[in-house]
């Protein structure tokens, strides 16, 4: 395996063993102040001005409003996207818990990956096949297993 490959998987990796830790601080923040929109709103507040600082420190040339203007009006979606997941975090790791609510979260994704890649949506198609579905379908009863909403609380 080429090492840029591992390096890839790893980072990867380690990103996603963040994602509950920040839907549990965000759950925390909006459970002490005003609720998981509050918390949203500061989560990507705070996200922003790291950004900005990373921004400025590797010195990041800064699209002109000219080129963001004529930006496709569809690709702005990913903000959106991006703050509906977060809020959607913060609002149902109390109730699923984390593992829960990230177990459900991946299979939703893998599901509209399959999707996306199968149509080739902004980006070459790549196929729906047999390996493909059972990995989707091993991960959707993996998150069933965590989840278990046949039992009272899920525990």
């Amino acid at each position: 395996m080429h090492h840029w490959m591992l390096l890839s998987i790893v980072v990867a990796l380690l990103v996603g063993m963040l994602l509950p830790l920040q839907a549990l601080l965000n759950a925390r923040v909006g459970a002490l102040t005003q609720g998981p929109l509050f918390a949203s709103f500061l989560s990507f507040a705070v996200g922003t001005v790291a950004l900005a600082l990373v921004l400025l420190v590797t010195r990041t040339p800064i699209p002109s409003v000219r080129t963001l203007a004529t930006l496709p009006p569809w690709l702005w979606c990913g903000g959106l996207i991006g703050a509906v997941f977060v809020f959607c975090g913060t609002l149902l790791v109390p109730r699923l818990g984390a593992a829960g609510m990230i177990c459900l979260v991946v299979a939703g994704q893998l599901v509209g990956s399959l999707a996306l890649d199968h149509f080739g949506v902004l980006a070459e198609p790549r196929p729906v096949n047999w390996m493909r579905l059972l990995g989707a379908l091993l991960v959707a009863v993996g998150a069933l297993l965590v989840v278990r909403p046949w039992q009272a609380g899920g525990a």
